[in-house]
């Protein structure tokens, strides 16, 4: 009878064992999902600076575009002026 209660006993504290370590998994996966949550959110956001840029870069390239048109169109201009007087 003392036999089969250590038996027991043993049995009864390796399954415990066993349910903390599932226990201690399930938090570490709740940790983990956490942090790729945050991840996520973190690219997302650079995402959104590095498209915020893109379009700043081209609004910048289109304004130096018509500046430089402006320019030459002026230069054609007065050299044209130059030309006929």
């Amino acid at each position: 009878m003392k036999k089969e209660r250590n038996d027991w006993m043993k049995n009864y504290y390796k399954t415990l064992k066993r349910l903390e370590r599932m226990i201690n998994v399930q938090k570490q996966v709740k940790d983990i999902m956490k942090i790729i949550a945050e991840a996520n959110t973190m690219i997302t956001e650079m995402e959104e600076t590095i498209l915020k840029a893109s379009i700043n870069n081209q609004v910048i390239n289109t304004t130096n575009i018509t500046k430089i048109s402006e320019d030459l169109r002026y230069l054609i201009q007065s050299d044209m002026e130059n030309c006929i007087f």
